[in-house]
């Protein structure tokens, strides 16, 4: 009951009156989805009702509920039958195939299954550091694993993250799933809330091309992420190099 409380804490009429030339439900939406991406509500919570956030947001129930049905088609949230509405648990591993895969010519994407081939604790190296935002030579966890269709490896993450935030993840006896950002979540109670990527294409390096079977200098398809947690608070910074040769793209068009 207390943590509905504090949600419900969230929500003020206050926002909501210093925005001008916009839909009602818009600035609604507006102010849900920041309280999303600023980590004030998580991946999980229960929002309060549609009754109650209509009462503290100083608008009708239809603008609430307008304002909610976009957010869920953005799958920001997710409505459970006879429980309420909640934060969408966002599958942060299916972003790089929103628009390529790894798959067949129809683009349909086939399952990649991950396999942690080194972990350490170590210093960061200096652009690491500065792009966690943490001091030159801070001690970070390094995790690298490779991506196999059946026994092919097609992709390799290279990800670090602040030692204060996972420690101990550099411990092999920690079995690191598939699914990475559940045991971050599971095991150091640090909810990820957002990411920034940049999808990019390069040459293979000859750590990457090894660990792909392929020849140095083969076009790699290469994302850079940058993860947060609550407070708008960066906890990892990731490079993935995926082969080429069995990327495919599709989208629609209307």
């Amino acid at each position: 009951m207390d943590a509905e409380v504090d949600r419900l804490s969230l929500f003020s009429a206050t926002p909501l009156e210093a925005t001008q030339g916009k839909p009602l439900y818009r600035v609604v939406e507006d102010h849900i989805r920041n309280l999303i991406t600023t980590g004030r509500l998580i991946p999980g919570d229960l929002i309060p009702s549609e009754s109650q956030l209509a009462k503290a947001l100083g608008v009708s129930p239809g603008t609430v509920k307008k304002a909610i049905t976009n957010l869920v088609w953005e799958q920001l949230l997710f409505r459970h039958q006879g429980k309420g509405t909640y934060v969408s648990r966002v599958d942060f591993e299916k972003s790089l195939f929103r628009f390529f895969s790894y798959g067949d010519a129809e683009g349909r994407s086939i399952r990649i299954h991950k396999e942690t081939t080194a972990r350490r604790r170590q210093p960061g190296p200096a652009d690491i550091c500065k792009r966690l935002g943490v001091a030159t030579e801070s001690d970070l966890v390094y995790i690298e694993r490779v991506g196999l269709i059946g026994e092919q490896p097609v992709l390799v993450e290279y990800s670090w993250w602040p030692a204060t935030v996972v420690p101990g993840l550099e411990d092999e006896s920690i079995h690191i799933p598939d699914y990475l950002y559940a045991l971050v979540l599971d095991q150091y109670g640090v909810p990820i809330v957002r990411a920034q990527e940049t999808l990019t294409a390069d040459a293979a390096d000859a750590k990457t091309a090894k660990m792909l079977g392929i020849a140095k200098g083969t076009p790699v398809v290469v994302l850079k992420r940058t993860t947060y947690t609550q407070g708008d608070r960066i906890v990892e910074v990731r490079t993935t190099k995926g082969r080429a040769d069995r990327f495919s793209y599709k989208t629609e068009i209307r």
